[in-house]
């Protein structure tokens, strides 16, 4: 495509990748086959989608931060781990080559529509449970131990990562998911913007797709809250679940 046509749709792809994001998670399965079908390699579509969401993960980050209240202990124990992830996740998908990422983006993205299908019945189930407050510094260290695992898959493709963050969390933590929904905010955070930077310093960003789609993540994040109440959120999760199953098989017939 030639002229400014390319931007435009990378921009209209982040808006509605924004909005998704704010309303039923699963943006990357939109903006991250945008970018390859616009002719990006695969390698440096990841790296630019991962820094053009920089903004959104912040937003809801912030958005959430009063739930973080009494939280510090565990954020100075997941954070660090999130932020270490992150770089060896961006690490690890620079080593990998086009080649190999190319070859694993179907599996990947395929992975991240089954996580975000099973996003509901996680979310109803941990609100189902009996609410306690944790105390037991054991159960902090075992969610550490699955959360660098998981911060590393976030830093290499980062599609679903926050349904992972979720899970784990859930697995020892009995807090409502209020609770959790705050502390995987600013894990997920932690995780984007530690690959983010290292992907910086990286010849892999694509700026003008980036500057474009930072700002169209942030007016789609802005749009998916105003349309919070008039959009079902399981709707629209099995619609994104369905585009990103058609979107995997695409890339294997490719």
């Amino acid at each position: 495509m030639d002229g400014g046509l390319p931007l435009v749709i990378a921009g209209i792809a982040a808006i509605a990748g924004g909005a998704i994001n704010a309303l039923a998670g699963g943006g990357t399965l939109i903006t991250f086959p945008v970018l390859t079908a616009l002719g990006l390699p695969a390698v440096v579509a990841n790296v630019t989608n991962t820094v053009a969401l920089c903004p959104g993960y912040f937003g809801a980050a912030w958005s959430q931060r009063s739930d973080l209240a009494g939280k510090a202990g565990e954020l100075w124990i997941y954070i660090p781990l999130s932020l270490a992830g992150g770089i060896l996740g961006g690490y690890l998908l620079l080593q990998s080559g086009e080649e190999l990422f190319s070859e694993l983006v179907p599996i990947l993205i395929l992975a991240a529509s089954l996580l975000l299908a099973i996003q509901g019945p996680l979310n109803r189930r941990l609100l189902k449970r009996k609410v306690k407050e944790d105390k037991g510094i054991r159960a902090k260290i075992n969610t550490a131990v699955l959360l660098f695992p998981a911060a590393i898959y976030g830093g290499y493709f980062g599609a679903g990562i926050s349904v992972i963050i979720l899970a784990v969390l859930g697995i020892f933590s009995r807090e409502s998911l209020t609770k959790l929904n705050s502390i995987k905010q600013a894990i997920a955070f932690s995780v984007n913007i530690a690959a983010a930077v290292y992907f910086i310093f990286s010849s892999n960003v694509n700026w003008s797709f980036a500057a474009v789609m930072a700002a169209g993540a942030l007016a789609g994040g802005f749009l998916g809250g105003r349309l919070a109440g008039a959009i079902k959120q399981e709707t629209l999760r099995r619609i994104v679940v369905i585009i990103g199953v058609a979107v995997a098989l695409a890339y294997w017939l490719a």
